[in-house]
């Protein structure tokens, strides 16, 4: 028998921003919030139930509706990914024009995650997700891997996008690598170019990719369940011999559903 919809995980999704471009062919004069369906469906692979949570702000804003209400009814936060990150929300300066990133989806999203945290939900970072955790706790970034840290693998071909394949090693005795018992390595995909260089307080590394030291996942030692990870475990396929996040996700629901009071 089905769950009922009572006894789902009611999971917020961070928005991503198309902000108004005369060339774009439907609302060209308009911001528009969206995700990418493959994060919600890979949520509802676990039973539960996506919702996309909208900016609040700007100048179509009505009512008085803000973060802490999705909070409240909602159970966990998933932030996916999308564009770079500002490097003024890490006290920083564009290294170039084309790494400016995003400052008002970052100001968004720390928003939400702050919400969540202070109701006590857990939250979960896909890519850029990670990367905004990180930079949220007072963390920063290498702007770009390949000009900051010249040595390390290519992690991320635009040409062969979610195909980019490479190592990670868990760090033994952490609470991923309880979840993923077993090989210590696994093939996860690379689709950043952006990446963790100051950890923020509070927080381990749970696992590295062992050819450059790319931290690949992280998680919060004090407060609610935090934690995200560099790869996009909704892009995950069988045939591709990659990571079953599986686990992963059961984990976060389950850290979700535990926050119910009924």
């Amino acid at each position: 028998m089905a769950p009922h919809s009572r006894d789902r995980a009611r999971i917020a999704v961070s928005a991503c921003f198309f902000y108004p471009d005369p060339a774009r062919a439907a609302f060209a004069r308009k911001t528009l919030n969206y995700v990418e369906q493959s994060v919600p469906h890979w949520i509802m692979s676990g039973g539960a139930v996506p919702v996309m949570v909208p900016s609040p702000t700007g100048d179509t804003a009505r009512g008085d509706i803000g973060f802490a209400d999705y909070a409240t009814w909602l159970d966990g936060l998933v932030l996916h990914g999308g564009a770079d990150l500002w490097p003024g929300s890490y006290g920083e300066t564009p290294l170039q024009e084309a790494w400016k990133g995003d400052a008002h989806r970052d100001s968004y999203e720390i928003a939400l995650v702050k919400a969540f945290v202070d109701a006590g939900k857990p939250v979960f970072g896909i890519c850029r997700g990670l990367q905004l955790i990180n930079v949220a706790f007072g963390g920063s970034l290498y702007q770009d891997i390949g000009t900051q840290h010249p040595q390390a693998l290519v992690h991320r071909d635009a040409e062969v996008y979610d195909l980019n394949f490479h190592q990670v090693e868990l760090v033994p005795g952490s609470r991923l690598a309880q979840l993923l018992p077993g090989e210590n390595r696994h093939t996860i995909n690379s689709v950043h170019h952006q990446g963790i260089k100051q950890l923020a307080q509070d927080f381990v590394v749970e696992a590295r990719c062992p050819d450059d030291g790319m931290i690949e996942a992280i998680r919060c030692t004090a407060g609610p369940w935090v934690a995200g990870v560099q790869w996009h475990p909704e892009f995950h396929k069988e045939e591709h011999g990659a990571l079953n996040d599986a686990p992963i996700l059961q984990d976060f629901l389950a850290a979700a559903l535990a926050t119910r009071t009924g």
